[in-house]
């Protein structure tokens, strides 16, 4: 008599990813040649980014990297304009990034043939170099992450950060000095993710009847609070909206009590004393408060701390802070009887127009 097929535990991909995310970074590292050659063939004008999903909340990040390493203006752009508008747009001197984990997103494709057209410099990201979005771009950067099995994003989306740090390293002279960051990021992750891993599974029980959560950030970690967003959104049912320090306070703030917990992402950047600003108001208002990122212990009051090492340089904390809201996602997720591995209505690659 056969035996029946065992059937996997609930989250058992979505964690292994997030755990192989160190060696994922560095198999990215391996690549910096052709970093180089992308970064020496680019032209000196406007910076542009196309995604959807995870890789549009990394494209927030590369605004303030390309910004931070290069002194290039960069921009989430639009792909509805190019694409179903058929607006007339002037790509002279752009260099186009299109991230794209599955490189067959048809929209992202076909804007990228466009701007190709028009004169851009296309650059495809994806995590398979056989994709269609690899063949129509003018140069290729390999995420390297391995497959990725889990329906939500974890490796893939790590790499596309450090993807674009390492480009606007090169860009702007710094591609070692950002080279070894990331390897110092690589090695705290293998350090720190097995005490991340209790943390996150030891606070996440009281989150198991939470319906709606806000995720705040600013500055670069304002891509952390995006990402993590989706993270509950996925694999938690949560209702998660991401907001900048900022804008919580611009209507959002009275939306606030005691059944709607906010995450708060710190770096000790030039935005902390925003972040602990908005931490003050959220307490106020009665809200649960989890602070996360380099800088959590900076922030009085929260009742929840998911706190990541410093690394080297500022810019590269989010590549440590989105990994807290990653674990704790899945612990969540796991608290509700949920699987994080096969979220409700989704599946891995997008193909709807």
């Amino acid at each position: 008599m056969s035996q029946p097929e065992a059937v996997p535990e609930p989250g058992v991909q979505f964690l292994a990813e997030i755990r192989e995310q160190p060696a994922a970074l560095r198999r990215l590292l391996e690549q910096r040649a052709e970093f180089r050659d992308v970064a020496a063939r680019a032209p000196a004008g406007l910076v542009r980014m196309v995604a959807h999903g995870s890789s549009d909340n990394a494209a927030s990040y590369g605004v303030y990297a390309f910004g931070l390493l290069a002194g290039r203006t960069a921009l989430r752009d639009s792909i509805s304009l190019t694409v179903y508008y058929a607006a007339e747009l002037d790509f002279a001197d752009s260099t186009v990034i299109a991230l794209s984990q599955s490189g067959r997103t048809p929209d992202v494709l076909e804007y990228v043939m466009r701007a190709r057209r028009a004169g851009a410099f296309t650059i495809a990201v994806t995590n398979d170099e056989r994709s269609a979005l690899a063949d129509a771009a003018d140069a290729v950067i390999p995420l390297a992450a391995g497959a990725e099995h889990a329906v939500a994003a974890t490796k893939t989306y790590l790499n596309t950060l450090a993807a674009l740090a390492l480009v606007a390293a090169e860009l702007g002279g710094r591609g070692d000095e950002v080279a070894d960051g990331l390897d110092w990021v690589a090695g705290a992750l293998e350090r720190e993710l097995p005490l991340l891993e209790r943390e996150a599974a030891a606070i996440a029980v009281p989150f198991a009847s939470v319906g709606r959560m806000f995720a705040i950030g600013r500055g670069p970690e304002f891509a952390t609070a995006r990402e993590i967003a989706l993270k509950l959104l996925e694999t938690c049912q949560i209702a998660a909206e991401p907001l900048t320090a900022t804008d919580l306070a611009h209507g959002p703030v009275a939306a606030l009590d005691p059944l709607f917990p906010v995450w708060a992402v710190a770096t000790p950047d030039e935005s902390l004393d925003v972040v602990v600003e908005a931490a003050a108001r959220i307490r106020e208002a009665g809200a649960t408060l989890i602070a996360s990122g380099p800088a959590a212990n900076a922030i009085p009051d929260a009742q929840y701390r998911l706190p990541v090492p410093k690394p080297p340089m500022p810019l590269l904390a989010p590549l440590l802070s989105v990994v807290a809201g990653q674990l704790f996602a899945g612990a969540v997720a796991r608290a509700k009887g949920l699987d994080p591995d096969r979220p409700r209505g989704l599946s891995k690659v997008t193909m709807a127009r």
